[in-house]
């Protein structure tokens, strides 16, 4: 079968069959399938979609193009959670230690910093000696031994969508329902879960600013994981302003630590965390309701046993043995520090979250190339949110900056970023609503 008939056929709105599909990404693996062929379909995709059939099989094709983990000795389900990116969202960092408290193992295979959006291994790489891309054996062990693990994705987890992302992201092909279902799922279902939350973020701060765009993705992703045997629903959560009150790796992480520990805790992080957590129990049977859910999540993060669950995984994957007690002592901190200052009085009335994670990427915290190095120490604190009474002087935010000259103009950039107006605004939902399949 010709790549060049399998692009016909979508250049043409023609249905693809599971066999054409699966002979492409073989090609594509195998390297016979050209660059240029790729980008080819990647477009005809681009413009005339796919079915949800089509993409099942585009995503069982990638997932299959390399290892697809067993977990078969664990004893106890397993389940995971992806975000589709967000500013200040640590969430993975709590949750997955809260989950496999609660009695869940979570193979937590994430991803780096993409665009205006923080990457939950930038933050873990913040940790001094943690291994973000271990072995499988390591990888193993660190589940097993800490109920939990932060990891990326290896070269043997799903490399046709490896290969296939790198040339859609330089050939103006990456916004695709489709294609951005079958690459996030193709990963999570090689990693051999039995159940799989999604947190689709949904604002100004988000990939898909529109509710009607946020609701096609997680619909579609929820349909297609379903339809691949992996059960799955998805929460659209709010993204309007960052979800934690820090923004960067470090001071992410630091903030995680905060959480974890009950020194701090900002509260719609709090409710996001609590919701997906609960979400993830229901799908594994540990809980039998939402309300059960957050309960047992509760319980967990208030005796000390989601900590602790962090801290052996820091542990098991390299990192100090006494990282949760003695945090601050080993994340890299910032020369200089400048606060942003509010101009007048009156409330927090809207944050250009986008400009705030942008900031981040200026101070060097993100990248705006892909071989980049990541300043892990930089970023922005004490952010506060949309509804705060502030008075002309009282400080917004924090800069942990390199240099003064990078911290004046990240102190520009996020006071542009703020409103303030005469009136609170009303409060938004921080869970905007749940999407399973019809009926469930």
């Amino acid at each position: 079968m010709l790549p060049q008939e399998i692009i016909r056929r979508k250049r043409d709105s023609l249905p693809l069959s599971a066999e054409e599909i699966g002979t492409f990404v073989r090609g594509i693996t195998s390297g016979d399938v050209t660059e240029g062929q790729i980008s080819a379909l990647a477009m005809a995709i681009f413009f005339n979609g796919m079915s949800r059939a089509e993409a099942v099989a585009l995503t069982l094709a990638m997932r299959d193009s390399g290892d697809v983990l067993d977990w078969s000795e664990l004893p106890g389900p397993v389940t995971d959670k992806h975000s589709t990116g967000g500013v200040g969202d640590n969430v993975s960092l709590m949750l997955a230690p809260i989950v496999a408290a609660c009695g869940a193992y979570v193979p937590m295979i994430s991803g780096r910093g993409l665009g205006h959006t923080g990457g939950t291994l930038d933050k873990m790489d913040s940790i001094p000696g943690y291994v973000s891309q271990p072995d499988n054996a390591l990888f193993r062990r660190a589940v097993l031994d800490a109920g939990c693990a932060i990891i990326g994705q290896t070269a043997d987890l799903a490399p046709a969508d490896k290969r296939f992302y790198a040339i859609r992201d330089v050939t103006a092909t990456v916004e695709s329902v489709p294609l951005i279902t079958a690459s996030i799922l193709s990963k999570k279902l090689a990693a051999g879960l039995s159940s799989l939350v999604l947190d689709v973020k949904l604002g100004n701060g988000a990939f898909m600013a529109r509710s009607r765009d946020a609701t096609e993705l997680a619909t579609s992703l929820v349909e297609v994981a379903n339809g691949a045997g992996l059960n799955t629903t998805a929460l659209i959560t709010g993204m309007n302003e960052p979800l934690a009150s820090a923004a960067g790796n470090a001071v992410e992480v630091r903030n995680a630590v905060d959480f974890l520990t009950g020194r701090y805790r900002d509260r719609r992080l709090l409710a996001v965390t609590l919701a997906l957590a609960a979400e993830m129990l229901q799908s594994t049977g540990i809980a039998g309701s939402n309300q059960e859910g957050i309960a047992r999540a509760t319980e967990v993060l208030e005796n000390g046993k989601a900590a602790e669950n962090f801290g052996r995984m820091v542990a098991a994957l390299g990192g100090p043995t006494d990282f949760v007690e003695n945090a601050g002592t080993y994340l890299a901190i910032a020369q200089e520090e400048r606060p942003v200052i509010a101009a007048r009085h009156g409330f927090v009335t809207g944050i250009a979250t986008r400009e705030v994670g942008l900031a981040v990427v200026a101070l060097g915290g993100g990248r705006t190339r892909p071989d980049d190095m990541v300043d892990h120490a930089v970023g922005v604190t004490r952010l506060l949110p949309v509804g705060a009474e502030v008075r002309r002087g009282d400080v917004l935010a924090l800069i942990h900056a390199r240099t003064q000259n990078d911290a004046d103009a990240a102190v520009a950039a996020i006071q542009a970023a703020y409103t303030i107006g005469p009136a609170r605004p009303s409060p938004q939902k921080s869970v905007v609503r749940r999407i399973g399949l019809r009926g469930a």
